[in-house]
């Protein structure tokens, strides 16, 4: 009898994957990580789109939460739309051929438990690279770091962890297409940057090493600047083949965080996006004159226009962009248009003026309401028609967090953009929500319609903080 209750005691204990590092890498005490880890989460800077992807680094939070804490904080406004996490990260203490997963149903933190997507797990088991090593979990903190950020920024959601040996690229491949799922799915991979070098060689070798990331150069990084340089470069590939974007979102090393100069280890936080994007001083350049063209609609009751001459190369296209105003979390106003016409500098204050003063649903914005306001610009990618031969044929189209939608029928016509599955997640009620704005009743039919992505990023407006730029 006691043999028995031995054996069940090792198989409970074997279902459940206690922590390795709390206490160490981080607080074992709950109260103490949850103050950190949002503490980290709200001071982290966050203007990226929510990614299918994050790069983040895995050592201790005194020296690279900070950074883990960018990447995770672009994933606070679809947390409760990500309902599976593939991680990925490098074995750090024992050799490991291939990549392995573990028995275990359940990560235990000192925030609780996270279970493990099983069905997920069996699939992955079926590719030749893939096995049990449950040794390969004892002592690892490459994927353990990463949890207590994830059940701080999403609601319910499975896991599955694999820890990466010695692989091929396209290995790592055939796997991230197996586990990538639609937006429900976040990957997730675990990284450091270069190791023990003094700050100045860190620096210039980790600025490097982010051009290779940034500009998807796969296989250019080795284990001597990322220690995860086997599942990065498999992401790298799988976002060639899908045409996607990698963003930058910060660079340090334990020399900028907790530690001397002498000897660092860099960390990189970097998000995969659908589409092109825009980069950050060019956003931050749009959101200043968004905000200079309110201020100047109180001023002069009209849009401030920049000179386009003395603007960046890049915004001087056409361009199809809607700007959005939220107060205190609601909708105060949304302008735009789904066409490409002015350029995009012109055009992001123009209509940062009309959400602000000329939306019909709501009377002119106040300068009492203007301080605290969120600012958020959206510039949209060319629209692409679907073509469906019903209704529930075009929802089965649609993916829900990603794409915008544009309908159509007669004179009718009506757009949500992609932030709106922030609060309808459901495709059918967005369909319908949308037929209503467009002045169609649920039995109506759909003629046309068109979807499109946005890289969105946004700013809260502070009267002291403010960027004043001339609109005389």
């Amino acid at each position: 009898m006691a043999i028995l209750s031995d054996i069940r005691l090792t198989q409970l204990a074997h279902q459940i994957k206690q922590p390795s590092v709390a206490g160490t890498f981080y607080p074992a005490d709950p109260e103490q990580l949850q103050q950190l880890v949002t503490r980290l989460l709200d001071e982290a800077a966050c203007e990226s789109d929510p990614p299918k992807a994050l790069i983040a680094p895995h050592a201790g939070y005194i020296y690279s939460g900070a950074i883990a804490a960018s990447a995770y904080a672009t994933l606070q406004s679809v947390r409760h739309r990500i309902k599976r996490v593939v991680l990925l990260g490098p074995a750090h203490h024992m050799y490991l051929q291939g990549m392995a997963v573990s028995h275990a149903d359940q990560f235990a933190t000192p925030l609780g438990l996270v279970p493990v997507d099983r069905k997920l797990r069996e699939r992955v088991l079926k590719l030749p690279t893939v096995d049990y090593v449950d040794k390969a979990f004892t002592n690892e903190h490459s994927l353990e770091v990463h949890l207590p950020f994830l059940q701080s920024v999403l609601d319910q959601f499975t896991l599955l962890p694999i820890i990466v040996g010695d692989t091929q690229t396209a290995q790592i491949t055939e796997l991230l297409q197996n586990v990538w799922g639609g937006s429900e799915t976040l990957i997730v991979i675990s990284s450091d940057l270069s190791h023990y070098h003094d700050y100045a060689t860190a620096k210039s070798l980790d600025t490097e090493t982010s051009h290779f990331i940034e500009s998807l150069q796969v296989d250019k990084l080795g284990s001597d600047r990322a220690c995860g340089c086997r599942p990065v470069n498999g992401l790298l590939q799988i976002a060639r083949d899908k045409n996607m974007d990698m963003e930058v979102l910060d660079v340090r090393n334990s020399g900028d965080t907790a530690g001397k100069r002498d000897r660092v280890v860099g960390y990189g936080a970097y998000a995969l996006l659908p589409g092109k994007t825009i980069r950050h001083s060019l956003r931050q350049l749009l959101l200043d004159i968004a905000i200079a063209s309110i201020e100047n609609g109180f001023k002069q009751d009209k849009a401030y226009l920049p000179d386009l001459r003395h603007l960046p190369a890049e915004l001087q296209p056409p361009a199809a962009v809607f700007v959005t105003l939220m107060q205190n979390g609601k909708l105060r106003g949304c302008i735009g248009t789904t066409e490409p016409g002015s350029a995009l500098g012109a055009a992001t204050a123009l209509y940062a003026y009309s959400s602000a003063f000329r939306d019909p649903r709501f009377p002119g914005l106040t300068e009492a309401e203007f301080d605290n306001l969120d600012i958020s610009i959206s510039v949209l990618s060319e629209k692409t028609e679907l073509i469906f031969g019903s209704e529930q044929d075009l929802l089965d189209k649609l993916e829900p967090g990603v794409h915008g939608l544009v309908i159509s029928s007669g004179h009718r016509q009506a757009t949500f953009l992609p932030s709106v599955w922030n609060s309808i997640s459901q495709s059918r009620q967005f369909l319908a929500k949308l037929k209503q704005k467009a002045g169609m009743t649920v039995e109506d039919t759909i003629e046309r319609a068109w979807t499109y992505t946005t890289c969105s990023f946004s700013r809260k407006y502070r009267r002291q903080l403010a960027l004043n730029l001339r609109t005389d």
